[in-house]
């Protein structure tokens, strides 16, 4: 571009050269101004092109001629692009975080010193410790240092991330484009490079394969670098594959082959032997190399670690309401055990598929400690939906005992599955035609895909043969229920629409009415629909509307709508409008009248404000409370053969039911072998306890559920990493063989641990706390 388009800023002045800290206020008053093409006349200013706010705004460009100081680029934001039209000296895009420069030459020392964002591009040999100290965000692109030559000394000394690409064209040394000892203490990123070398650090760095992900990446940007240099007839000479290496860094377990270089070998082998016998007060004193001796062990510690395995739940599972121990599902597939982590779902509920793929909020997920650090949550739905492969348990012969189920619903369905892998005899009573409650008949198929709950149903039929569909239940059936069964278990949901009691009432269209007339194809919406209560349900109304026709979608409520989820984003996404408070006066023949007086017309208005369950045939000596069943803690209504589960004693999720009848099964069994039912659930894991350090933060989707296995921090529950024993500086840590389904523990020796914390602190899974010593007696 001409000059003429650039606001120019000399750095020199009526003869005298102007002071790095004048030209930088310059350059940031013209940015500041409105300028975004700035021509500097550098000579020998530090610092241009760093630090341009504005540029967070717009981009920036930055055309540098004459010579430029140290540090051009420095502290560079993104959007900013600098241009020097020739060699730069030291500190080319030191601490750089995100501004893109190009270099028209050489380079000086320490090129990309400390970068953690941003491009540099060198057409170009650079000097010594270029790519040094760099960092890696993940939530951002990996900085990047293109240089057409070659790498000076003490290239990518202690690099931690980022990606470096070494040409090897014309290099200031042909027969050694990596300088001499490279990637000293280098622990992360990667190195592209083109050409001999002479040796690097074998301890920190290793040479690894090209593979065909990392070679697309790089002909793909190889390219536009020779474009930034002004060099693109170079392409054919670079972009040859056989000519390209790559080397990356060694994780801390290859550095020792076996594991994680402990403290004592540290203190022996780097520190003493670099600093002398007492380290770095060696001028002062000559203690002996050993632990300050004032550092108390055995009885005289203030704390002592403890290895508490499987003492607490997982977050995930103490929040997953079925029970599911959803961490123990990602520990067998990391084993390699897939098909039993699928099955192992069977043994908590029937339908492993339909909620947990498809119909569940997922609190497991929404509790995923990973959320802690910004971090996506283990992705369960994608084992969910495996689970449709999962194999039937075996089913034991019946003892003798005989339950009466009523209702075929999710609830009822899961205390039957319960109590017959249990070994006990049931019967189930529904209304219905067909089994599955409101799985069956109210959810679109747009959330629940039809050949899902059809396979788990069949399922559930193997296992389950007694059923009994359209039976009407009275007070005296329900009596005779009592007398031929062992228990009987209430599941009947909520089936009777709640109805506001206002002009015109009988106008309204339950919403479980038409979601089961929508599925069959027995309601026409018309253009627009109004629906009164907000609630997930209400969002399932508004698609299916929508899915038969209406354009024009309402929900409203009295309050801030409770709905969330898939839910509230299907209903969102087919342009329903939600609004709140609302108080509906009267429904008549043009829509629904609010208490101001505005009317929303509607062709079809729906009422989802909740429903109550249909219990008119249940005895006396049961007990209801505002038309529910009052239960206790193990859902024994006040009847001790009547339990009752779902939403006939509180609506809920339908991971709530499940799990209810679960945990009624579990009771009914220990009564019927005389046993005393109790709660003996673990408490939850203290998430703080938790180190995601290890984690890829990187991760928004997971590709499959090995990936999802590997990212889970396994909360609560020991992996056998041995981070413990490395971290530990006393080497008080031990793995010891044990008798039990796990095969080993961790034991402290007291007579050499100081109780410093280390272990609980580097663990990833939570397993050690620190308790204070107890205290010694006279």
């Amino acid at each position: 571009m001409n000059d003429h388009f650039y606001h120019t800023i000399s750095g020199v002045q009526g003869g005298q050269r102007v002071e790095s800290r004048v030209l930088e206020e310059r350059l940031q008053m013209a940015v500041t101004q409105g300028h975004r093409r700035l021509l500097v006349k550098a000579y020998g200013q530090h610092g241009i092109g760093g630090r341009l706010w504005k540029a967070r705004e717009e981009p920036v460009l930055v055309k540098i001629e004459g010579p430029p100081g140290q540090r051009t680029g420095s502290l560079g934001f993104p959007n900013t692009r600098i241009k020097i039209m020739g060699p730069a000296s030291d500190d080319t895009g030191w601490l750089n975080a995100g501004a893109e420069i190009i270099v028209h030459g050489h380079a000086g020392n320490g090129t990309a010193n400390g970068m953690s964002q941003g491009k540099i591009f060198v057409d170009g040999s650079i000097g010594a410790r270029g790519m040094t100290m760099t960092k890696h965000n993940p939530r951002f692109d990996p900085p990047e240092l293109w240089i057409l030559g070659g790498a000076g000394d003490y290239f990518a000394e202690f690099m931690a991330g980022g990606i470096a690409v070494i040409c090897g064209h014309e290099s200031q040394d042909p027969e050694n484009v990596l300088g001499h000892r490279p990637f000293v203490g280098m622990v992360g990123g990667k190195v592209f490079f083109r050409g001999p070398h002479a040796g690097y650090s074998r301890t920190d760095a290793r040479l690894e394969p090209l593979g065909e992900e990392d070679w697309q990446w790089l002909s793909a940007h190889l390219e536009g670098f020779l474009d930034q240099i002004g060099r693109p007839e170079l392409i054919q000479q670079l972009a040859e594959y056989s000519q390209w290496q790559l080397i990356v860094a060694r994780s801390p377990l290859e550095r020792r082959g076996k594991g994680l270089r402990d403290m004592t070998a540290f203190r022996a082998q780097v520190w003493d032997r670099e600093l002398g016998q007492g380290g770095l007060v060696g001028d002062l004193t000559q203690l002996a190399r050993s632990p300050i001796p004032l550092i108390t062990t055995g009885d005289l510690r203030r704390y002592v670690p403890v290895w508490e395995n499987r003492k607490y739940l997982a977050p995930c599972e103490a929040t997953c309401p079925t029970g599911i121990p959803v961490r123990q599902r990602w520990q067998l597939i990391r084993d390699g055990r897939l098909d039993e982590a699928i099955d192992l779902a069977m043994a908590y509920t029937p339908f492993p598929a339909t909620v947990c793929g498809y119909l569940c909020p997922h609190p497991c997920m929404a509790s995923c400690t990973r959320q802690d650090q910004l971090m996506a949550p283990v992705d369960v739905s994608q084992l969910g939906q495996a689970s449709l492969e999962a194999r039937l348990p075996e089913v034991p012969p019946e003892s003798g005992r005989r339950v009466a189920v009523i209702g075929g619903g999710p609830g009822g369905l899961s205390v039957a599955w319960q109590l017959r892998r249990l070994g006990h005899g049931v019967t189930v009573y529904d209304t219905a035609k067909a089994l599955g409650g409101k799985l069956q008949s109210v959810i679109p198929g747009s959330r629940l895909p039809r050949d899902v709950i059809e396979t788990e149903l069949q399922r559930i039929r193997e296992v389950i043969p007694q059923v009994h569909l359209q039976q009407p239940l009275t007070r005296e059936e329900m009596e005779r229920l009592l007398a031929d069964f062992d228990a009987v278990v209430v599941a009947v949901g909520a089936s009777k629409p709640r109805i506001l009691p206002v002009p015109g009432k009988e106008r309204l269209v339950p919403a479980l009415d038409f979601l089961a007339r929508a599925k069959v194809g027995e309601i026409q919406p018309g253009e627009r629909v109004v629906i009164i209560g907000a609630g997930n349900v209400g969002c399932d109304v508004a698609t299916e509307a929508h899915r038969l026709g209406a354009r024009d979608i309402t929900l409203i409520d009295i309050q801030k709508p409770a709905s969330f989820g898939v839910e509230r984003d299907a209903a969102e996404a087919v342009g329903a409008r939600f609004r709140w408070p609302c108080f509906t006066k009267a429904v008549t023949a043009e829509g629904v009248e609010l208490s101001d007086g505005e009317v929303l017309p509607a062709d079809t208005v729906v009422i989802s404000i909740g429903d109550e369950p249909q219990v008119d045939f249940l005895p006396a000596s049961v007990t209801l409370e505002k038309g529910l069943v009052r239960v206790n803690e193990f859902f024994q209504s006040t009847d001790p053969k009547i339990f009752a589960v779902g939403d006939a004693v509180k609506q809920g999720l339908l991971t709530d039911a499940i799990g209810a009848g679960r945990t009624a099964a579990e009771v009914m069994d220990k009564i019927f072998k005389g046993e005393q039912p109790a709660d003996d659930a673990r408490p939850m894991l203290d998430r703080k306890r938790v180190s995601l350090e290890y984690f890829d933060p990187r991760i928004e989707q997971f590709a499959d559920t090995a990936q999802c296995s590997s990212q889970c921090a396994s909360c609560g529950t020991c992996r056998d990493c041995g981070v413990c024993v490395a971290v530990c500086p006393q080497q008080a840590i031990e793995r010891v063989e044990v008798a039990d389904d796990t095969g080993y523990a961790y034991e402290v020796k007291g007579e050499r641990c100081i109780g410093c914390g280390f272990c609980g602190a580097a663990c990833p899974c939570g397993i050690w706390s620190l308790t204070a010593n107890a205290p010694l007696e006279a």
